[in-house]
């Protein structure tokens, strides 16, 4: 088993780096978001990894921190949650904002990944929130389930806008730390505008 890897990223792909190690350059499957931050470090990265065998192929999975492979490793224990949608999940949820939705029972933040119907919120929500609940101190990061309405009313609109369930969640977490008292519309509002920007 390929635990871990320490090297330089020598290439990159959607969803993938590859990590010279040893003089091996091993292909390495990665949410999206951390793929591209893996691929822009300037030196050496360690990349926590699953390694899955089959029949027909050998897949390596990597994570930039071990919360998020442990996360992984959770969601492929759920039936009908293979590598590659857990990989999904994890590429438009951050770990604490998945983490919340399973212990919330929030089935509509989970149903907004692509890939991920009602059934499949269900059974995530069903397997793994006890799981979660023990873990929850790791994994939500100090976020509590439904406790900030008017954060999940922002990133919702923004989603309506069609913007991913990420690209909201960034955005409204940049500016909402700066402002007093806003309203709904002033954090849409001020998301937008740095979207615009980046």
């Amino acid at each position: 088993m390929i635990s871990r890897l320490r090297g330089r990223i020598v290439g990159s792909g959607e969803g993938f780096v590859i990590l010279e190690a040893g003089n091996v350059g091993f292909q390495v499957f990665m949410p999206l978001p951390l793929a591209r931050e893996a691929a822009s470090a300037p030196g050496e990265v360690v990349l926590f990894t699953h390694l899955v065998a089959r029949e027909d192929s050998v897949v390596l999975y990597g994570f930039l921190a071990p919360g998020e492979l442990e996360m992984f490793r959770m969601l492929i224990t759920v039936n009908r949650v293979g590598p590659a949608l857990a990989t999904t999940i994890l590429s438009q949820m951050t770990v604490s904002d998945l983490a919340a939705a399973v212990i919330g029972g929030d089935e509509k933040s989970l149903t907004r990944v692509s890939g991920v119907g009602s059934k499949n919120a269900g059974r995530i929500i069903l397997e793994l929130r006890d799981k979660m609940k023990k873990r929850s101190a790791h994994l939500l990061d100090g976020k509590v389930p439904g406790a900030d309405p008017l954060r999940n009313d922002a990133e919702s609109a923004l989603l309506a806008l069609g913007f991913s369930a990420r690209e909201s969640r960034d955005a409204v977490s940049a500016v909402i730390s700066g402002m007093s008292k806003p309203t709904v519309q002033d954090v849409i509002k001020a998301a937008l505008i740095r979207m615009r920007e980046r």
